[in-house]
């Protein structure tokens, strides 16, 4: 995703579902037992993933979901998601090539609308904060990395240490309190997860 771009979103730039370092995958079995018990506080019908990477997280959703859409900015990374998607779940589950810049509320809002470690990649998270609110009808799932303990992690595996620990690609860095303070700035908070280390939060539009 080019650096200093509104109009790029796009999701799991980093390859964490599959990863075989026994570390790694502990923390995502964190983070997706979380994000299961969240996705389930909203017992929706139809689901709408904005910056789906390579789709396991919309392959998840279909499991549960009888219709998931699911969306990305890179035409390259939404061939791989279809091409990974079996055979018995394409017809709950449908990929597209699509900025969320281009979403348009009244046509491709959706019950649950889901963006997962997307917002640390944009210059302007408000921006795309505001569009991912006017789709969630009336919910929204988000995740990003927790800061400070997200540098502090990469510092500790020894990576990234001419950036300070900041992962190639991160625009910003919230605190979880900073995040959420985001949120509430246009939804109500539902539930608040803190897996290890990351910040997820279940919001809807206020009744």
């Amino acid at each position: 995703m080019p650096s200093g771009s509104t109009e790029q979103i796009a999701g799991n730039v980093y390859p964490k579902y599959s990863t075989r370092n026994p570390v790694a995958r502990r923390l995502v079995h964190g983070y997706l037992t979380d994000f299961d018990e969240l996705v389930g506080l909203c017992s929706a019908g139809e689901i709408l993933e904005v910056g789906c990477g390579e789709g396991y997280l919309a392959r998840r959703l279909a499991a549960t979901c009888s219709k998931v859409r699911a969306v990305d900015i890179s035409y390259e990374i939404v061939a791989q998601a279809q091409s990974l998607t079996r055979s018995n779940e394409r017809n709950r589950l449908c990929f597209s090539a699509t900025s969320l810049y281009d979403l348009n509320p009244d046509l491709d809002s959706a019950e649950l609308v889901v963006c997962c470690e997307v917002l640390e990649h944009v210059d302007d998270p408000e921006k795309a904060f505001e569009r991912l609110a006017a789709l969630a009808n009336p919910f929204l799932l988000v995740s990003v990395p927790r800061e400070p303990l997200w540098r502090v992690l990469n510092l500790m595996r020894g990576k990234y240490w001419s950036s300070l620990g900041n992962t190639p690609g991160h625009l910003q860095h919230w605190s979880q309190r900073a995040f959420l303070d985001m949120l509430q700035t246009r939804m109500e908070l539902v539930a608040v997860r803190t897996p290890i280390p990351w910040t997820m939060a279940l919001c809807r539009h206020g009744k």
